[in-house]
């Protein structure tokens, strides 16, 4: 039987070398071997650099430093087998990421001994042609300015409901709702609802109005002969371009990603204060000014350590 393996997935371009070296330390005290791609390997010193396929097929636990597209890396990363991601906060406005970096020890201890909740992600498998590709936020489908729009066909189960002509064209699974789709104009979905939405962004003509399916529901968008040079996105990643005759088909993998949750009250919580600001029209220095005193005082004790 071999020693709990944990791998790190680290930010492209963020210093993490504090809380990647309290990992590391951390692992060796308790016996767990920490896994890193190679390409990371001289960020982390002390841990074993393996290729991205077999820290996916060997890790029996991810933790994610950085922010939420480092998380979603890190869940898409074992997307066919999924393990616990564990999200270290070191971006900016997370939802996905829960643990900061105080925190990090104890929740360490907990993710070894499992004492935590696994809060399930479903994620979208996405086909076009011969490329495929996971989301677990959202398909985009995205002009590129000057050379036209993106116009498409939608079916769901076979069955053909109408066309969209729009600037962007988003597919977002609950997760996802209060992403991209959710700045386009689409509602916010619960979890426990586990659907996806379909968002136009700026229709000028067909389907206006976004559409909420089940996870059951199979989806295809037929890119019509008004199609522009359109840009697919998976989880905001460009996966090069699709145009006039493309076909996208989309399906729900539920429970695709296992998302470690220490206290999942107070991580909802948290969220629910966090999407609320992005509805206030103020910039961030503004926020901080409508702080008392004292908190804005801790605040910059803090940030400035």
């Amino acid at each position: 039987m071999h020693s709990p393996r944990v791998a790190m997935v680290l930010h492209p371009r963020n210093d993490v070398t504090e809380v990647a070296r309290r990992l590391v330390a951390f692992a060796d005290a308790h016996h767990t071997e920490v896994l890193v791609r190679a390409s990371d390997a001289a960020r982390v010193p002390g841990a074993v650099p393996v290729s991205g396929e077999d820290l996916a097929n060997e890790a029996d636990a991810v933790v994610s430093l950085g922010g939420d597209g480092t998380m979603l890396g890190a869940l898409r990363l074992v997307a066919d087998r999924p393990v616990p991601v564990l999200g270290v906060h070191l971006g900016n406005l997370g939802f996905l990421v829960e643990v900061a970096p105080p925190e990090l020890d104890a929740a360490l201890a907990r993710l070894v001994s499992g004492d935590f909740v696994e809060e399930p992600h479903s994620a979208l498998r996405i086909s076009c042609g011969d490329r495929t590709h996971v989301a677990f936020n959202d398909l985009a489908l995205a002009r590129h300015p000057g050379r036209g729009t993106v116009a498409a066909r939608l079916a769901v189960n076979g069955v053909r409901y109408g066309y969209y002509h729009c600037d962007a064209l988003v597919v977002a699974t609950a997760a996802g709702s209060s992403a991209y789709s959710y700045a386009a104009g689409g509602p916010i979905l619960s979890p426990s609802v586990g659907g996806i939405v379909v968002t136009p962004s700026a229709p000028m003509s067909g389907i206006s109005r976004p559409i909420v399916l089940g996870e059951a529901d199979t989806l295809r968008l037929e890119l019509t002969e008004r199609c522009g040079t359109t840009a697919l996105e998976a989880d905001g990643i460009g996966t090069g371009d699709v145009g006039a005759g493309a076909v996208v088909d989309v399906v729900v993998q539920p429970g695709a990603g296992r998302v470690v949750r220490m206290d999942p009250d107070v991580h909802a919580q948290r969220s629910r204060v966090k999407l609320s600001l992005l509805d206030l029209p103020l910039l961030p220095e503004q926020l901080r000014e409508l702080l008392p005193g004292e908190v804005r005082d801790r605040l910059e004790a803090r940030e400035s350590q």
